[in-house]
């Protein structure tokens, strides 16, 4: 056996007598790491610009914090095509690939509450507070739960243990689809409400001296920023949704399971989707698109439904 395979399985071969990853079930395309490598560290650089560009210092500890991590577990999964043969970098590459996406779902949580309250806060059943406070907590937990799983199953010394740290992989993932599930019908339920002029709730007029009660707000048109931010937020949902069910199908199968020992299936519905979820908030960025909004409320050049001291909802 060659030194540069690694040292901690024994060599397999396939049916033409290709030498694969014991750990993989197969060797992974090193062009294709290649790739994904590159296209991971362009965005997230693109993003730590950005986060910078507009002061939106959340953004460094979710997209930038997401973006670090598959860097780090393409940079695994790269390292596997030189050793296959070696546990380490196998390790590296699926508790980074499986927890990284988890800061990103934050940030769409923390976009959409945000543009609730320039849309109107009436057509929602969370006040946007509530709806960073609740999902990005629940986002949280979904990380440190993936984190504990995959920490445990590194460092397993036999296969029961590492069975454990994989379950609970699998209950963060499973916790994070569900939380996940649930944002996307409020949101949905949101835009419904918006469009058929349907408050959820009744607006509260905030003055200096009292409150008041308004039962229906004619919204103006929805802004150009606000358009592209509703396109970019449905994408990036979709993306990480179509890869959350993906990781849960995976899981639930085993680390020797069927789908788990494809790589294609690894390729296209988990790195793609976060590929296309991180350049979608590259193009469609959130803080770029919601100072543009508060530029054009400022400027006094439509009627917004966060103005201070104006209109504000702040329970449910």
């Amino acid at each position: 056996m060659s030194s540069n395979l690694g040292n901690d399985a024994d060599p397999e071969y396939d049916s033409h007598g290709n030498l694969i990853s014991p750990f993989y079930g197969y060797m992974p395309t090193q062009w294709v790491c290649y790739i994904f490598a590159v296209l991971f560290t362009l965005s997230t650089l693109l993003h730590f610009g950005q986060a910078i560009r507009y002061r939106a210092w959340w953004l460094l500890a979710t997209v930038v914090l997401a973006g670090v991590g598959e860097m780090i577990g393409w940079g695994g999964r790269l390292w596997s095509t030189f050793q296959p043969l070696a546990e380490n970098p196998y390790m590296i590459q699926i508790v980074c690939t499986i927890v990284a996406p988890t800061p990103l779902i934050g940030a769409i949580f923390i976009s959409f509450g945000r543009l609730s309250t320039h849309l109107g806060p009436q057509y929602s059943r969370l006040s946007a507070r509530l709806y960073s406070r609740i999902f990005f907590t629940a986002d949280f937990v979904a990380l440190l739960v993936q984190s504990a799983g995959g920490g445990i199953a590194a460092t397993a010394d036999d296969s029961k243990t590492g069975q454990l740290g994989s379950n609970i992989m699998l209950a963060g993932i499973v916790f994070q689809l569900v939380s996940l599930s649930i944002f996307c019908i409020l949101a949905i339920e949101y835009f419904i409400r918006y469009f058929k002029e349907n408050p959820a709730r009744p607006l509260l007029l905030n003055n200096i001296s009292n409150e008041s009660v308004v039962e229906h707000f004619n919204h103006p048109p929805m802004d150009p920023a606000a358009k592209l931010l509703v396109v970019g937020l449905f994408s990036q949902s979709l993306f990480l949704f179509i890869r959350s069910i993906y990781r849960t199908i995976e899981l639930s199968d085993g680390f020797h399971g069927r789908i788990i020992r494809t790589e294609v299936y690894f390729n296209v519905l988990d790195g793609a989707m976060v590929v296309l979820a991180m350049f979608s908030l590259n193009f469609f960025h959130p803080a770029r698109l919601l100072k543009k909004l508060d530029e054009r409320f400022t400027a006094g050049s439509t009627v917004r439904m966060t103005s201070k001291n104006i209109y504000s909802q702040e329970s449910v």
